[in-house]
């Protein structure tokens, strides 16, 4: 099938099922390529769509799709929010009786289901159903779990070779958000798919933002940021059970509903946390990284790493949680020396040790570099973004950049002359001319021209602009062979071409000065149109017993809080909106925006009647006092009035209350404010000084007299 002719033949599908006008990413090209039975490794970030890839298929397969999924937990939330769309779908593991699994059995020979999730360990009770006039497609989801080099390793996935074996004609889809070269190789060879089309998403998650900050007194700072975004959902990631019990007590001593999740919880225990969670009944769970795999909760709106993860792949998977819906979110990560240090305790002795610390290695990297963050994690995944991504605590607080291509020259030219067989440590000696071991014994002190050039920069600098190389993208270090650097695609550019490459310089411990920037999270209005919709979203959610945001989520109430439709026909115009979801919330959500627009109306009429009551009253010669005490308001407010009275056009001499003197300072101090939406910031500008009146009416001529 071509894309011109499934585009007419999806697009349909899409809206009907899944409420979407339009596919995201590669997802046409790469559900066209299942449809065609072709096999498929799909690295797609978490909330980029990857289910919508084996998804839509199943449902124009004729018999069932398997997805083999790694959290049982987890199934039952995937298999609601498939039935809230109208698609049949089951699960099939453990938690259930041998009687609903025969049921299951049943619906699945004939026919019945579209999708039927199980978890590796249960596929064993399915092998009455693993034959070709049943089956139509296999999905791994979270498919890095199959992989030793990621940082996910599964046994139980590693035995899945068989699939291909006892399917042969039967496609093979693997999804994952995060996997590295190495870790792609080994999926593709575990699963015995040697053929299968590569699709290779784009990493940037533009809607996240990115901070990292010194781990000094982590718990104060936490409380600060979630003072900051009350009611909103948030996980927050930690080392050990203990640390999360621990901070979990501290948080609930503030009165913060925060949950605990560890391996040492029992089942019914571990389920709770998720489902209160998922429910938003919970606001924020700590937990270690056993949490999170596969949740689609959508309305995480930020993720703290508590400690540093052991690895790139880790922290870009966690922090992926947050902001599924594409709205803004925040992820933060503590840095600490003891972190690392105790995570290469837990790396030593492992059977991958090496790589482990490397990949460690790189995360601590990640979290020192004065470069951009966005641009680091990219290009760990292989990904060049040419322009700083302007969202991260780097772009928002950028180091002094200088000239730094001659030394990226150097450092590019003896990697080359070395052939691309060495590691960091050993780029860095030949550079400085070192005499040890390493260097005489492969005598690289006598056939590398680069030996000694840099003699005149120390060992640690030299590591720093070898490190934003790497995080630039211009070389990368190769993981499974021994780490060694290699250039990249990018790297011609900096040895032959005219690109320039901006270092920063290693800074002192006493120039390392944390700016934090936090600016207070705008609250909700309780009785905005989208409080009201999210209100009615969780009452639904509470009677159908699913998730909130299966019913819709914040992106949708957003753009219904922005449309407004009052009729189906705009109703499922709006991107999330399936034939489903209308026939059964639409009539309730359409009549909540009339009602909410209904008494805006009435609220106006009467806004607009208080405000000629005071002008009617201001006409007659009273003053503002006079005025006041007739209307049993304060003299703030009708001073209110009358700014806005004046704005509108009315007769109002407004210089009576105002001079022109204190209209010149307010408009000094919104350009040094940058325009800011209340008044509070000009009050306090003047020193408290000056009236919020005055600051009031001298804003009114601001705005009539464009000054």
């Amino acid at each position: 099938m071509s894309l011109t002719d499934s585009t007419s033949k999806l697009l349909p599908v899409l809206k009907k099922y899944f409420g979407y006008d339009s596919f995201r990413n590669q997802q046409e090209a790469i559900i066209t390529s299942v449809l065609d039975k072709q096999d498929n490794l799909v690295i797609m970030p978490t909330g980029g769509g990857k289910s919508i890839c084996f998804q839509l298929p199943a449902l124009l397969f004729d018999g069932v799709t398997i997805v083999l999924s790694p959290l049982i937990a987890l199934m039952k939330d995937q298999v609601d929010g498939l039935k809230a769309n109208g698609i049949p779908a089951a699960y099939f593991n453990s938690s259930q009786s041998g009687e609903e699994q025969e049921h299951i059995i049943d619906q699945t020979v004939k026919g019945l289901l579209k999708l039927l999730y199980v978890a590796p360990e249960s596929l064993a009770g399915l092998t009455n159903v693993l034959k070709e006039q049943y089956v139509s497609c296999i999905a791994v989801d979270e498919a890095h779990c199959i992989s030793s080099w990621g940082h996910d390793f599964r046994p139980s996935y590693q035995q899945l070779g068989f699939i291909k074996k006892t399917l042969p004609n039967t496609p093979i889809i693997a999804l994952t958000a995060t996997a590295d070269k190495a870790t792609r190789q080994d999926i593709v060879n575990q699963l015995q798919i040697p053929n299968a089309q590569q699709f290779l998403t784009s990493f940037d998650r533009k809607n996240i933002s990115l901070e990292v900050r010194p781990a000094h007194d982590r718990v104060g700072q936490i409380l600060k940021f979630i003072a900051r975004r009350p009611n909103e959902s948030g996980i927050i990631y930690c080392l050990s059970r203990k640390s999360t019990e621990n901070l979990v007590d501290k948080l609930r001593l503030k009165g913060i509903k925060a949950t605990a999740y560890h391996a040492g919880l029992d089942f019914e225990s571990r389920t709770k946390v998720q489902e209160d969670f998922i429910f938003d009944k919970t606001q924020i769970v700590c937990a270690t990284v056993a949490f999170g795999m596969g949740i689609d909760k959508s309305n995480v709106r930020w993720v703290i790493h508590y400690n540093m993860p052991k690895n790139i792949e880790g922290y870009y998977q966690e922090i992926g949680r947050a902001g599924r819906d594409g709205l803004k979110a925040r992820a933060l990560l503590f840095h600490s020396y003891g972190d690392v240090m105790q995570l290469r305790k837990f790396a030593e002795g492992s059977a991958n040790e090496e790589v482990q610390i490397a990949k460690l290695d790189r995360m601590k990297q990640f979290s020192e570099a004065p470069t951009c963050r966005r641009k680091i994690l990219l290009s760990y995944f292989g990904e060049f973004l040419k322009k700083d991504c302007g969202n991260c605590d780097v772009c928002k607080n950028p180091p002094q950049f200088f000239d730094g291509t001659v030394i990226a020259q150097k450092i590019l030219s003896t990697i080359v002359r070395i052939k691309e067989v060495e590691p960091i440590g050993v780029i860095i000696d030949v550079l400085r001319g070192a005499h040890n071991a390493g260097v005489l014994e492969k005598n690289y002190h006598q056939t590398i021209k680069t030996f000694g050039i840099g003699k005149d920069i120390s060992w640690n600098d030299w590591q720093h602009y070898v490190i934003q190389l790497i995080n630039q993208g211009y070389c990368e270090i190769a993981f499974h062979k021994n780490n060694v650097l290699r250039l990249t695609a990018f790297s011609k550019e900096v040895l032959f071409g005219n690109t320039k490459v901006l270092m920063s310089k290693p800074l002192k411990n006493e120039e390392k000065i944390v700016v934090e920037k936090e600016h207070k999270a705008k609250p909700i209005a309780e009785n905005s149109l989208f409080e009201r919709l999210r209100k009615l979203r969780y009452q639904i959610s509470m009677e159908e017993n699913i998730p909130a945001y299966l019913v819709f989520n914040d992106a949708t109430l957003k753009e219904l809080e922005a449309e407004r439709p009052t009729s189906e026909e705009e109703f499922i115009q709006i991107s999330g909106v399936g034939q489903r979801k209308m026939e059964v919330y639409g009539d309730l959500f359409i009549q909540e925006i009339k009602a909410f627009q209904d008494e805006k109306k009435a609220k106006k009429k009467r806004g607009s009647h208080t405000f000629n009551d005071t002008y009617e009253l201001y006409k007659k010669g009273n003053s503002i006092e006079e005025i006041a005490k007739i209307r049993k308001l304060k003299p703030t407010t009708i001073f209110s009035h009358l700014a806005k009275l004046y704005v509108d056009g009315k007769d109002i001499d407004i210089y009576k209350y105002v001079d022109k003197k204190s209209v010149s300072q307010v408009v000094k101090a919104k350009k040094a404010l940058k325009s800011p939406e209340t008044l509070k910031p000009y009050f306090e500008y003047f020193e408290e000084k000056m009236e919020y009146s005055t600051i009031r009416l001298a804003l009114s001529v601001i705005e009539k007299e464009n000054l």
